[in-house]
Formats: structure tokens, C-alpha cells, sequence
């Protein structure tokens, strides 16, 4: 027993010691350069460092510090994540974990919750005074991925949060259309999650849409 004992520990002692996702890593302001916020969930997480380097010295560009999960959690988190700072500009997602399959083969936030709890993050959003940029949800691969989800949901997901975003008059980066033709080549296989080349892709359009937004609001 004190063998395996003492693996564990050393196995928690490592965990313990394990650097942190340089995505979650707290950046210092250039001053005078525009704030940025990225809000989402881990395909944010996998394009927030190279946004980050496309918009090295034309914007400050900060993430929340974890994975943003679905729309319940928003709701939960947001003022938390917006803190007391002015941002230019917040380039927003929310879908892969509120269409999550759970039991009974329900999704962890119904399509009409989801529409009414998207309505509620709009709002809250819209009184930073920053400029919005909805990015949609990306395609979800044929075939078993865990945990479970079915790809003809993402486009449901997506129409939806077309709407709202539309009502509100918030732009649409629409990261479904840049994967979906090119899906076999930049996404992990059985996996919503990106190769470093589908992260590349991703951030560029991300960035080009930031600079869009940027250069309209005369930063």
C-alpha cells in the first residue's frame, strides 16, 4: 500500500506543479492600445494565444481566465468576467456545452433556454458600451465524440443565435462557414477540438474581425 501511497502523491505533487495554460495567463496593459475581451469556451481557449500574437501592438487582447462552459454559466459568471475595465471591444461565443447530450438524451440547455439566456448575456454585454462580435458555434464531426453531441444541432444552435444577434444589431463571426468546408483537414478527427493548423485558421479570422471592429469604433 505505501508504494502505490506514495505514487499518488508524487503524481498530485506533479499536478500541483503543472505550469498553467499560458491562455489563462493574466496580460499587462500596453497603454494606450485598445482592450479586447475573448469569452468561450475551450475553442477560444485554443485560439486565444494566437489572436493574441496577430494583435500584438494594435490591441490589448485579454480572456476570461477558464473555459466558459454554456450559457447557465455565463449568466452566472459574467459580471465577474467583465470586471471593472473598459473594453473596446468583446468578441463572444456560447453553444458546444449548452448542446451537450446528457441523460435521457436531453441538452444541457434547451434550444429555447438557450435563446433566452443568449437575450440575457446580450444585454448585459451591451451596457459596456464595447463594441460586440458574435462568434457562431463550429461544427461538431459525424461519428461518436465524447461527451456526446449531434452535429445537426450545431446549425439549430446557430439559427437562433443568428436571430438574437441580428435583433440586436451585433455582428456575426461565423466560424461554422470558415470550418465546415474544411473540416476534415483542420479539425482533430471524432473531436470538436482543433489541430494547430485549425487553430491558426480560426484566430486569423477572429483577429480580422476584431481589427474590423477596431477600426469602425476609430481605435
Amino acid at each position: 500500500m505505501r508504494p502505490l501511497f506514495l505514487l499518488l502523491l508524487a503524481a498530485a505533487s506533479l499536478a500541483a506543479q503543472a505550469p498553467p495554460n499560458p491562455a489563462f495567463v493574466e496580460i499587462q496593459d500596453t497603454p494606450g492600445l485598445p482592450r479586447v475581451l475573448l469569452i468561450g469556451d475551450s475553442i477560444s481557449i485554443g485560439y486565444t494565444l494566437p489572436v493574441r500574437q496577430l494583435l500584438a501592438g494594435q490591441a490589448n487582447v485579454h480572456r476570461i481566465l477558464t473555459n466558459g462552459g454554456p450559457t447557465s454559466n455565463g449568466i452566472a459568471h459574467l459580471e465577474d468576467w467583465l470586471d471593472a475595465g473598459k473594453w473596446d471591444v468583446i468578441h463572444f461565443n456560447f453553444g458546444l456545452h449548452d448542446l451537450k447530450i446528457m441523460e435521457a438524451r436531453k441538452r444541457q440547455v434547451p434550444l429555447a433556454q438557450y435563446e433566452q439566456n443568449l437575450r440575457q448575456i446580450v444585454s448585459r454585454l451591451q451596457r459596456t458600451g464595447a463594441r460586440l462580435i458574435w462568434a457562431s458555434t463550429t461544427p461538431v464531426p459525424e461519428g461518436p465524440v465524447n461527451p456526446p453531441r449531434d452535429p445537426a444541432d450545431v446549425p439549430a444552435y446557430n439559427q437562433v443565435a443568428r436571430k438574437v444577434m441580428q435583433a440586436a444589431g451585433i455582428p456575426i463571426d461565423d466560424l461554422y462557414a470558415l470550418v465546415l468546408p474544411q473540416e476534415d483537414r483542420i479539425q482533430q478527427p471524432h473531436n470538436v477540438h482543433f489541430t494547430e493548423a485549425g487553430y491558426q485558421a480560426l484566430a486569423a479570422q477572429v483577429a480580422a474581425v476584431i481589427r474590423r471592429e477596431l477600426a469602425a469604433s476609430g481605435r
